[in-house]
């Protein structure tokens, strides 16, 4: 059995008994795991060698992290528009995956040749003697550093897509192991984060950071040749030239025709369009709303791709603005996680990190919100999904939207605990005499454990709900950027995260030398319970705002499973999916 509009890498018609499915997908999620192995550890423990090699002041090391995660995210749009655009998914995998090896072995032979970064210097006790990096060694650093983020950027949009694609929407069968492969998606993610903080970050910190640097570029190209492996099994759709050109032409048609009369029968039935090639299009119905678009479809007697757009090509626009709201309001709604995750750290190395015998470190605090996160993951999508799903009908137990909601709500929630947790740190740093200290509060680290397990529900919920939401809204023409959509939001959150710091600072500070709320090396003198107070006021209103849009959204198919279809759906959930 053949799906349409999927070809073998032969470019044969695919078989379903072949191609795609859960055993392509298991390719997939090496290169995740991999890939975040390396990408994960270096987000959380960058800045130790920005600051302790490159000698690097703390504010210009924080923004090169923050520009550092913004930049992944925001690259995977260029990724998207060529995977859907010009090259299959697969290609661009494999033709932008080599970049990000390219980058992580410039940054291992700066870090091992002397004479490519300062000279050694103890920047914590002589700062004010400590060269900083500069020069060609500084253009050097950054030039690899966004090799690696452009080359993960395109192989983010390309995975993920690539991965919804070996299941069929139209098969029964095939949509809840899809709904699950999104799940498994996340918890490849979260195990790359798990393994690469244990033994990413123990590499570079204790054997050096060329080392650390070089097992990075090797673990990407493991994951690389694992995907290449599986290139027999996939199910790969045909590029249907850019969406970004047949969107900018229907606003500009829509423009020109703009005060042309509707004719009396506008109405036009879906059906499969073929572009150029001879591929089939996803039919997509005209709808109501953006009506001013649908303009773009009156004919005129005028022939061309500038003069004419179909229903197919004005209806997919309206998909991509009427997730605008969506977006925008899951930008603010999912600040507090990125936030309360980098702050909760800093409270933890001023606290007390013995675990009997053991201390841990700041940077290994990140390890339990991810293990929070893969064992919600599983319970989620072994026991709850499946329950809900027979419960509410819906496919994936609940709606993309509620799942993230409900994400969304837990992390306003987040943000309350954490602030009550720091107001408790703070009165027992006051009540010691440590408030010129910064450390040594007598208070056990594990009073986290609250917050993290709240962010990690977030991650669990909201995370995978948004990369769901956008790659299923999505006309097939614009998977890829669907799934770009959703990295682009939480890299605007990481970038809006450092922009509300410094706005608070600014607004807190006065011209009498008083700081801001966050500013200065001791957190005991800092604002920060005041900090978290105003984040879980944001993430209130965020998520009422959300709640908003999110109730007037209207999904393109119906989420719930056909009538017809439901015993046969809620059957395959006994075969088991990855």
């Amino acid at each position: 059995m053949s799906v349409q509009g999927l070809v073998s890498w032969r470019g044969d018609p695919v078989d379903k008994t072949k191609h795609g499915g859960v055993k392509a997908t298991l390719f997939l999620h090496s290169l995740v795991w991999l890939s975040n192995m390396a990408n994960i550890a270096n987000m959380l423990n960058l800045v130790v060698y920005l600051r302790g090699t490159l000698h690097m002041g703390v504010a210009n090391a924080s923004t090169t992290v923050t520009n550092f995660i913004g930049a992944i995210s925001m690259f995977s749009l260029v990724g998207a528009f060529i995977s859907d655009s010009y090259i299959r998914r697969f290609n661009t995998i494999l033709i932008f995956g080599p970049l990000e090896i390219l980058g992580y072995g410039l940054l291992a032979l700066q870090a091992h040749l002397p004479s490519l970064h300062p000279p050694p210097c103890n920047i914590d006790q002589i700062p004010n003697n400590c060269k900083e990096v500069d020069g060609s060694n500084a253009a050097l650093f950054f030039t690899s550093l966004y090799i690696i983020t452009f080359g993960d950027g395109c192989l983010r949009a390309s995975i993920a897509s690539l991965g919804g694609d070996q299941f069929d929407s139209d098969d029964p069968k095939e949509v809840h192991a899809k709904i699950s492969y999104f799940n498994w998606y996340t918890f490849s993610v979260s195990l790359g984060a798990f393994t690469g903080l244990i033994v990413v970050v123990w590499i570079e910190n204790n054997r050096g950071w060329d080392v650390g640097f070089a097992v990075c570029a090797l673990l990407v190209f493991a994951g690389l040749a694992i995907v290449a492996f599986g290139l027999p099994f996939y199910r790969n759709r045909i590029p249907s030239g850019s969406p970004l050109t047949r969107i900018l032409q229907v606003f500009v048609i829509a423009c020109k025709k703009r005060k042309l009369p509707f004719p009396e029968s506008s109405k036009e039935e879906p059906h499969q369009h073929a572009d150029s090639d001879g591929n089939s299009e996803e039919g997509l119905s005209r709808t109501k709303g953006l009506k001013f678009l649908d303009k773009a479809s009156i004919e005129n007697g005028e022939k061309g791709a500038w003069s004419f757009c179909n229903t197919n090509q004005i209806e997919e626009t309206k998909i991509l603005i009427r997730l605008l709201p969506i977006f925008i309001s899951s930008v603010f709604g999912y600040l507090p996680f990125y936030l309360i995750l980098t702050l909760s750290v800093q409270q933890g190395a001023t606290m007390d990190n013995r675990l009997g015998k053991i201390k841990i470190s700041p940077a290994t605090l990140n390890i339990i919100p991810v293990i929070f996160q893969m064992s919600i993951l599983v319970i989620y999508d072994r026991l709850i999904v499946p329950f809900l799903r027979k419960l509410t009908g819906y496919k994936g137990g609940i709606t993309h939207l509620q799942r993230i909601g409900v994400g969304f709500a837990f992390a306003a929630l987040a943000a309350f605990v954490a602030a009550l947790v720091e107001m408790k740190r703070k009165k027992l740093a006051e009540e010691h005499g440590l408030m010129d200290v910064g450390t040594g509060v007598p208070m056990s680290v594990f009073w986290l454990v609250i917050q993290f397990f709240l962010v990690g529900i977030i991650d669990v919920t909201s995370f995978v709900g948004l990369l769901e939401f956008f790659y299923s809204e999505a006309s097939v023409g614009t998977k890829s950027t669907g799934t770009s959509i959703f990295y682009c939001m939480h890299g605007l959150t990481a970038w809006l995260g450092s922009f509300l710091i410094a706005l608070v600072n600014k607004v807190t500070r006065d011209g009498n030398g008083k700081k801001g709320w966050m500013e200065g090396a001791n957190l005991n003198k800092s604002h920060l319970d005041r900090f978290y107070w105003l984040l879980f006021v944001i993430g209130l209103i965020s998520f009422l705002n959300y709640t908003f849009w999110a109730n007037r959204y209207v999904y393109r198919n119906d989420p719930r499973i056909v009538a017809s279809n439901r015993k046969k759906s809620l059957e395959g959930e006994d075969s088991g999916a990855i």
